[in-house]
């Protein structure tokens, strides 16, 4: 599945990049925060694509890219901004 990644990007692309066979597209329909730091509550997050590297995620919020982990329970919490570029947060992880 490759919707919603940037123009020229596919999940085999992705996967050559992070050297991640197993990467793939996750739905966007889970609960995704950010972790502002000096703050005790999450901040809300509305991805538009979320990949997943295993237990780490990349999650593109508003065509900035995040870096998160994987919860068991399918929520991503998010701590760093990676920037608008998906090769340089691929290259981030």
């Amino acid at each position: 599945m490759n919707s919603g990644l940037p123009a020229g990007w596919t999940i085999e692309r992705v996967r050559a990049l992070s050297g991640d066979p197993s990467a793939v597209s996750l739905s966007s329909d889970r609960l995704v925060v950010l972790e502002v730091a000096g703050q005790d509550d999450y901040e809300p997050l509305r991805p538009d694509v979320i990949l997943a590297f295993h237990e780490l995620c990349l999650v593109r919020d508003d065509g900035e890219w995040f870096i998160g982990q994987l919860d068991d329970d399918g929520s991503v919490i998010c701590w760093a901004s990676y920037g608008s570029d998906l090769a340089e947060a691929i290259n981030g992880l």
